[in-house]
């Protein structure tokens, strides 16, 4: 019998790391990623101003791997009907296949934003913002942040700092009537506040419907720029065809599971959860269990399918990096300062040595 986990992000590896404990003997793993490492996601925003944070925030899917076999290839379709992953280096069959593709930045068809804008979802993508940036700063021009969600949020915070003492200036553009939109009001406030004190120009209620070569198109008129930077949104990996929309077992057809940022996950309470790193990580224990149950049943040839466990959304909280200050909520309290940035960097190397990377935690935890 034959796992296949597609997609190496938060879900994709916490799923292989359980799998490789619970799964049978003889039971082949196979974990499909186009590169050679897994990317700590939720703390590429801050490689944008600290670029020696690279190395720490990468860990190579070897190294991560015990018992399951790594191919580096790339998804470009799967068929449930015969079973197999198509790949850029040929097909592979599967038995049970786990769909941790992730999701990709949504532009919205809108005219000139992809052409224009730098998304944030990649090393390569801080190290372009970086790098661009320091021209508009040595020549006081403007960068605008499109989408004042938390990576938004994160970004303009990172090019804040960068743009202290100079005349360069930092706009972020929200739909939303403020930032952090979703969340409670006393965070959203607090955000606002820690932005407020880096001089960031916060535009809200502003849609956007295109970009030029220098100016973001709104609604209601346009703003100028000198670099565009755009967090959106999210939307499914081209290989699928768009996010799924999956019930608390996380199945999705017979021999079929989705999970993380590839799906739209409806919990056991009824409630669509947001596509988080630690909804991605609390879907990868549900994923494994019911995954376990399905190997175990099929090997036992018993007649009647397993009880799946069904995943609950259970938020532990929320923080976000606003330039050197940390907002975070804890046990309902919104916290600043000290407190929350310590809380920042204890999620931070956590979960490197949740996956093993305990070297790696430890360096990241001592370089920030």
């Amino acid at each position: 019998m034959h796992v296949v986990v597609l997609g190496g992000g938060y879900a994709g590896v916490l799923l292989v790391r359980a799998l490789e404990r619970s799964l049978p003997a003889g039971v082949s793993l196979t974990l499909v990623d186009e590169r050679e490492t897994h990317l700590v996601q939720h703390l590429v925003h801050q490689a944008v101003r600290k670029p020696a944070l690279d190395e720490r925030l990468t860990v190579s899917f070897d190294r991560l791997c015990s018992r399951a076999d790594h191919r580096r290839t790339r998804v470009t379709n799967l068929d449930r009907e015969t079973r197999t992953v198509e790949t850029t280096a040929g097909p592979l069959s599967y038995d049970i296949c786990a769909v941790c593709l992730g999701a990709q930045t949504a532009f919205y068809g809108l005219d000139g934003i992809e052409t224009h804008a730098t998304p944030l979802k990649r090393l390569d993508d801080a190290a372009t913002i970086r790098e661009r940036f320091e021209r508009v700063r040595e020549r006081g021009g403007r960068v605008v942040v499109g989408g004042a969600g938390l990576s938004g949020v994160q970004v303009a915070g990172e090019l804040a700092e960068l743009a202290a003492g100079t005349d360069a200036e930092v706009v972020l553009v929200e739909q939303a009537g403020t930032v952090a939109p979703g969340f409670s009001g006393p965070f959203q406030t607090a955000v606002a506040d820690e932005l407020a004190g880096l001089d960031v120009d916060i535009w809200p209620n502003r849609t956007v419907t295109g970009a030029t070569a220098d100016e973001l198109e709104l609604d209601r008129g346009t703003v100028a720029y000198d670099q565009l930077v755009w967090t959106g949104g999210i939307t499914g990996r081209d290989a699928l065809g768009g996010r799924e929309r999956v019930r608390a077992t996380l199945r999705r057809g017979d021999r079929v599971f989705v999970l993380g940022d590839a799906a739209r996950v409806v919990d056991a309470e009824g409630a669509v959860v947001p596509a988080t790193a630690q909804t991605a990580i609390g879907q990868a224990e549900t994923a494994a269990t019911n995954v376990t149950r399905l190997v175990e049943h099929r090997h036992s040839g018993d007649g009647f399918e397993p009880r799946l466990a069904r995943y609950r959304y259970d938020p532990k909280g929320w923080v976000v990096s606003v330039g050197d200050s940390t907002v975070a909520t804890l046990g309902g309290a919104v916290v600043r300062g000290a407190p929350a940035h310590l809380l920042k960097t204890t999620i931070g190397s956590g979960y490197l040595g949740s996956i093993g990377a305990v070297s790696d935690a430890v360096r990241y935890a001592l370089s920030v």
